[in-house]
């Protein structure tokens, strides 16, 4: 817990146990060889189980807390029994006890060795036993390490720990209180703020202010990400928040937020603000040939011997980038991507993905809880959470991936992998369709899991350097299935599909989901872990769909800023013949072209025009190509390289013209800025509504069980949330000109109608 909310250097800073510990004592190399750990549940229950083995005289959970000089460092023991004296550290492991390395045995006797002496000065203690206690939680074994310490001894080792700390602590109390004052003083970047933009920082003060959660809908343009970030910037000194997270859902918002903090520090030079950006593994990782640990990785070797003067220099980069993490890393030799969790810590804003703070194992949310953090989140494009946490909250099981571990792992695996795969066959033995739901996950399935989960951790913890990549592979995703079993609700379905048969498996095999529907009951706990939240897109109606599908606080302040655009800048247009539901598509390439062309021969320019899916695309590009090959054309592909995709972006030139065709949802339908004549105008030839299969409608069941808007939530709303979406490439500033074109006469509708941004005004108005 390290928790400077007294900034002056007269106050004690304070400290939880484990960070002083790790800080000071952690040494050797960065050590992420395969070892097979407990569960939280796992780790909670064997913690109980040795309490239960104690005697009556045995205390559990021992707050405890000490001084020294301006450091409070605190934290809780494990278990003391005052009948002999003896304070436990209980740590529980899976696997070998020979095992665990070296440099962890040191840290956990350093983690001892303090609470032994917060507790002698407590108690008043002249001496005491401390005992590290290795709980095996697959075999219920106990391994205790003991050692006699005089209260002298202890309080000399406690010293020199916070000795190494103290000269950080004070300069982290210095930052900390230079940062405030600076943020007090700080002022906007701009002379005035844009229409629209302050209403929207108004209503982000008012909610860290309030401490309450903030739901934002604000128009394109309006610069959201400055409109959120100053004002919760601005609150932070009154509200003693330790971090800002900004979490956006693609790179290009990370860019934008790192922009505008990069912005906002050159417009105030004496902002002594720290910035990190946070990227995935495989994306920093400079050797993805070796695995993580001295052995092989040359980062990895004496990574915490070395981790100290990196996280120095660290601090004296005002903006710690992706690019800027790797050239500290590696003038210290160390991994970049491990530095960057680390420097988490010492950040003041942090920029990255969703999942960082939303997923299951969330490094933030770990992280705030851990350290008892204030923190302020802003979730930038937040109609993208819903999709995205559903897949944090799901996970699959192929049994053709079983199939092929059967066919090369070795004996001691061959049993419990055999009864896995029979326990399975009987799941789909007597089904008829290709897809089915159960209100359940069987029991006798999560317990042929349980042994096989068992078997592999102990085979994979035999020889760690050599770990087999199917087999972990396969260990990992049936952790997760088996962790989102234990929490399974009414918000969540499993369901089993049928594979077609092939030459490497004769008979069906199938695959099993817990495939989240609603994510808001893993959500909720997520914002109430932070003191303020604020959730900000283009597209967040209707409100009570968001509100059950992220499980908002029912306290939830919202926010509908006005649009600074006019209706005079956008002709919208809704074709009133034109049909593009299934049945009709052959029928509708004609009109669809029709219209394209005299649209393009009207006003030549740079067109976007989007469609459900590829086959559909292709027609219509096609026969727009053969009917009038001199009007330009590009086109999206499925699974696009990231260079095309730059490619087609580039085609979009101030003097450019042609027609880029894409799909609804895809790259180019959001998270794209092409202003001015960049983009005079787009074609939406579909509603963007999910197509209808056996796993949307058992989808559609379970919303309707749960909230009686069963085809609103599942087909209706995240369709046209998609296609305001890409209708919102069109218009950028205030000085923006085009057309949009909804083909499709579903458009008309009322439901419809009410759905779009309340600005635009309809040609010819519908009848």
């Amino acid at each position: 817990m390290i928790h400077p909310h007294l900034t002056s250097a007269e106050h004690p800073y304070t400290v939880a146990v484990r960070a002083l510990c790790e800080f000071t004592a952690k040494q050797g190399d960065l050590d992420l060889r395969f070892t097979p750990s407990p569960t939280a549940q796992e780790g909670i229950a064997g913690h109980a189980t040795v309490a239960s083995r104690r005697s009556a005289s045995y205390q559990a959970e021992v707050p405890l807390s000490g001084h020294w000089q301006t450091l409070t460092v605190r934290g809780r023991a494990d278990g003391f029994d005052a009948s002999r004296q003896r304070l436990e550290e209980i740590k529980t492991y899976r696997g070998d006890f020979a095992r665990v390395p070296d440099n962890h045995r040191q840290l956990h006797w350093a983690q001892a060795k303090v609470y032994g002496h917060l507790l002698c000065e407590q108690l008043h203690l002249e001496a005491i036993t401390l005992a590290l206690v290795y709980f095996n939680v697959a075999t219920q074994q106990e391994t205790v390490l003991e050692a006699e310490h005089s209260a002298a001894s202890l309080a000399e080792f406690f010293g020199q720990l916070c000795s190494r700390f103290l000269a950080w602590s004070q300069q982290e109390s210095a930052h900390r209180l230079q940062r405030n004052e600076a943020l007090t003083a700080l002022v906007f970047l701009h002379p005035d703020f844009r229409p629209g933009q302050r209403e929207l920082a108004e209503a982000v003060y008012r909610g860290a202010r309030s401490g309450r959660c903030v739901v934002a809908q604000a128009p394109t343009g309006i610069g959201k990400t400055v409109g959120t970030l100053f004002p919760l910037l601005k609150s932070a000194p009154g509200e003693q928040l330790d971090k800002v997270f900004f979490l956006a859902a693609k790179t290009s918002g990370r860019a934008l937020a790192l922009d505008a903090l990069a912005h906002m520090q050159r417009h105030t030079p004496s902002l002594p603000l720290r910035v990190l950006e946070l990227v995935a593994r495989d994306k920093a990782c400079e050797y993805p040939d070796r695995a993580c640990h001295g052995d092989s990785c040359p980062l990895a070797r004496g990574f915490y011997d070395r981790l100290g003067a990196a996280r120095e220099a660290a601090l004296h980069e005002p903006v710690l980038d992706k690019a800027h993490v790797r050239e500290v890393a590696l003038a210290h030799q160390v991994c970049p991507y491990y530095l960057s969790q680390e420097m988490v810590r010492w950040a003041d804003v942090v920029v990255g993905d969703y999942n960082y703070y939303f997923d299951h194992s969330a490094l933030l949310h770990g992280l705030t809880q851990a350290n008892d953090w204030r923190v302020g989140v802003l979730v930038d494009e937040a109609h993208n959470l819903v999709d995205r946490a559903r897949r944090m909250y799901s996970a699959e099981l192929r049994q053709s991936d079983l199939t092929a571990l059967r066919a090369q792992a070795p004996a001691s695996l061959k049993r419990a992998l055999d009864r896995l795969n029979r326990c399975w066959n009987t799941l789909h033995k007597e089904q008829d369709a290709d897809y089915a739901a159960a209100a359940a996950v069987p029991d006798k399935l999560l317990q042929a899991l349980a042994l096989l989960i068992t078997a592999l951790g102990e085979h994979l913890a035999e020889d760690p350097a050599q770990v087999d990549a199917p087999l972990l592979g396969f260990y990992f995703t049936a952790l997760q299935f088996t962790r989102l079993a234990e929490v399974f609700g009414t918000h969540s379905v499993f369901d089993i599909t049928l594979e077609p048969t092939s030459a490497f498996a004769k008979k069906r095999q199938s695959v099993l989901c817990i495939r989240n529907v609603v994510p808001g009951p893993f959500l909720t706990p997520r914002h109430a872990t932070a003191r303020s939240m604020t959730l900000f897109s283009a597209t967040l109606r209707p409100q009570a769909y968001h509100a059950d599908m992220l499980g908002l606080p029912e306290n939830t302040a919202w926010v509908d800023v006005a649009s600074p655009f006019e209706a005079h800048q956008l002709d919208v247009h809704i074709a009133r013949r034109i049909s593009t539901r299934y049945t009709d598509r052959t029928r509708s390439i004609a009109p669809i072209v029709a219209l394209m062309a005299q649209q393009y021969a009207e006003r030549p320019g740079n067109y976007l025009a989007f469609f459900s899916s590829y086959d559909y695309l292709q027609k219509v590009a096609d026969a727009l190509a053969a009917q009038h090959p001199d009007l330009p054309q590009w086109r999206q592909s499925a699974r696009m390289p990231e260079a095309e995709r730059d490619a087609f972006l580039q085609r979009f030139t101030p003097d450019g013209q042609g027609i880029g065709f894409a799909v609804l949802g895809g790259a180019f339908s959001e998270g794209i800025d092409l202003p001015g004549s960049r983009l005079v105008g787009a074609f939406i030839a579909t509603l963007g509504l999910p197509q209808v299969n056996p796993v949307n409608e058992q989808m559609r069941e379970r919303l309707e069980a749960s909230f009686g808007r069963g085809y609103d939530y599942a087909y209706f709303y995240p369709g046209m949330q998609k296609v305001v979406q890409a209708a919102g490439r069109v218009i950028r500033t205030t000085e923006d000109r085009g057309v949009v074109h909804l083909m499709d006469d579903r458009f008309l509708k009322p439901a419809a109608l009410r759905l779009l941004p309340t600005w635009w005004e309809m040609e010819p108005p519908p009848r």
